[in-house]
């Protein structure tokens, strides 16, 4: 039986000890590879050292151009049955191309997280203003990223908030959404027995990629807010800060003498986040799943975070530890989890229930690939029951189409 072909658009080149998204995008790449799916790799980004070696897994690496007929060779050339788009900005740069150049191609758009919805949260908080729908409804991004969810045949939701708030307030057909959270192995006792006790672990904990703007707003706030009253409390604890591409504005929060340190990027994320005994992500502004809760959970470190963190992550199990969006409840709580044996075990608990119950990498890598299988087997249909995305498909919708031919136009 002959492999099918895969081609998957990055908007970078996968760094899974970097960020979520790109251990979001490697966990995608074994499901294909799980099935014994032939995969490209294409990318118009520059890659760097943190960027994982993509052929050693038996997936071919293609740098691509933005606005360039090359692709067009390209793609027709490669024939794939399957086009996947990291985030939607790869599919306004390329999927009129895939459309154009491989018509029968399944479309599908993983969003990473909603990217309009984070970025208008972002923009609220900035000007100090109350983020509500109607705020998320009048921004640019929101209509890009939803003409490009309509486009595709099929887009990956990474948080249960997502999904209703794209079928609820934007009225999106079912038939192309697809809940799709990240997929983990399931935690058992053997594994649960590997972690580290309470009296073995110290300090508290945050990791992430600063160039993802929430990240470096919840270490100020941790920095500002929250760490002093902590310490005040525990004057033996430190905040360790981990994560890639550390800027200027965090190197400059080190304080060894508060207690306040930041550590940079961590080869091994697991080991040092399984070394802490708390995680502490006070989130001002986000979106999708957050990869520090889920990596907490899974190394059986219990965490406090804010109702921002947890949007969309548990499914109304009891959560990992605390939930508070008030920096001196934040603080307390974190005293609380850090100091009691008893909470900070059950918080553990939880944890293990939520990854087990929400994250099944079986249960719900099977889901999706039965969701790809049945579109394939009905495209004709799914694409004439999906107006919407048809219509802007249609040539008198298409701007970003002739914005690229006329860029590469004049470029030539």
């Amino acid at each position: 039986m002959q492999k099918k072909l895969l081609l998957i658009i990055g908007y970078v080149w996968v760094e899974p000890n970097s960020s979520a998204a790109g251990k979001r995008m490697l966990q995608l790449i074994h499901q294909f590879l799980e099935r014994d799916c032939k995969i490209t790799f294409a990318s118009p980004s520059i890659k760097n050292e943190k960027a994982i070696d993509l052929n050693a897994l038996g997936i071919n690496e293609v740098s691509i151009e933005l606005n360039n007929a090359s692709f067009d060779t390209f793609i027709k050339k490669l024939q794939p049955e399957i086009v996947l788009f990291d985030r939607f900005m790869m599919e306004e740069q390329f999927g009129w191309r895939v459309t154009e150049n491989c018509p029968k191609a399944i479309r599908i758009l993983d969003t990473e997280d909603l990217h309009c919805l984070r970025k208008t949260r972002e923009l609220a908080y900035k000007k100090k203003l109350h983020f509500s729908t109607d705020f998320l409804l009048k921004q640019d991004i929101t209509k890009r990223e939803i003409a490009a969810i309509l486009r595709c045949d099929l887009s990956l939701i990474i948080s249960t908030f997502e999904m209703e708030l794209l079928k609820n307030t934007f009225k999106i057909d079912d038939a192309i959404l697809m809940y799709l959270p990240f997929l983990f192995d399931e935690i058992d006792e053997t594994h649960q027995h590997k972690w580290k006790n309470f009296e073995e672990r110290a300090h508290f904990i945050f990791i992430g990629n600063f160039f993802h703007k929430p990240n470096v707003d919840a270490v100020l706030t941790l920095k500002n807010k929250v760490w002093s009253e902590i310490r005040k409390q525990l004057p033996k604890a430190e905040m360790h800060i981990y994560g890639a591409y550390v800027n200027l504005q965090i190197e400059q929060l080190h304080n060894k003498k508060e207690g306040f340190i930041i550590k940079g990027f961590a080869e091994n994320a697991n080991d040092v986040v399984g070394k802490a005994k708390v995680v502490l992500a006070p989130i001002n502004f986000g979106a999708g799943i957050k990869g520090k809760l889920t990596e907490a959970m899974l190394c059986g470190t219990p965490s406090v975070t804010t109702s921002t963190g947890v949007e969309g992550m548990s499914n109304n199990l009891p959560w990992n530890g605390f939930v508070a969006d008030n920096y001196s409840c934040f603080s307390k709580k974190a005293v609380q989890l850090y100091s009691d044996k008893s909470i900070w075990e059950q918080a553990q608990k939880n944890g293990v229930e939520i990854i087990n119950s929400i994250y099944s990498k079986g249960k719900n890598g099977y889901l999706f690939f039965n969701k790809v299988e049945e579109i394939q087997h009905h495209l004709e249909n799914h694409r004439t029951n999906n107006f919407m995305g048809s219509l802007l498909q249609h040539q008198t919708m298409q701007a970003t189409k002739y914005m690229s031919k006329w860029i590469e136009a004049k470029s030539s």
